[in-house]
């Protein structure tokens, strides 16, 4: 494998890396949207029932995707356990 190819391949990470970064940065908008809601209409921060609808949702994305069900499953709970954390911070006041 050439250094050209290899720089390509990596050019596309690089790539494919930032677009990530980008979406989860919009995401995490949103959801602190969501915990300000919910902290103004007095809701919890977590809801279970939609969480786990949302890891069977993904887990089907990602098992058409083939992609590692396993692994898109941690990656989700890392982010919703981030968000929830986020949720409870806005409901201190912190």
């Amino acid at each position: 494998m050439s250094d050209e190819i290899l720089a390509r391949y990596r050019d596309s990470i690089d790539n494919i890396d930032a677009a990530l970064v980008f979406m989860l940065a919009e995401r995490f908008k949103v959801t602190q949207a969501v915990g300000e809601y919910k902290a103004t209409a007095k809701l919890p921060p977590a809801d279970p029932g939609r969480e786990d609808r949302q890891i069977e949702r993904l887990r089907q994305l990602a098992k058409d995707a083939k992609l590692d069900q396993d692994f898109t499953e941690k990656f989700l709970r890392f982010i919703i356990n981030e968000v929830i954390r986020h949720h409870e911070q806005i409901r201190s006041g912190n």
